[in-house]
């Protein structure tokens, strides 16, 4: 998979958890929200090492 690919996925992916958190957090359920805020910033992590590679 090439790093254009990646990036795109990773974008997605942290649309889709930014999405997830709003509803979590709305809801109150705040571990829920903690838990996409996590994985967030993780994808985002990754997407940097990606785009700087």
């Amino acid at each position: 998979m090439n790093a254009r690919r990646l990036r795109t996925m990773y974008v997605f992916g942290i649309l889709l958890n930014a999405v997830a958190l709003i509803y979590a957090a709305v809801d109150g359920a705040i571990l829920f929200a903690v838990t996409f805020g996590i994985v967030m910033v993780y994808l985002g992590v990754r997407y940097w090492m990606v785009s700087t590679a």
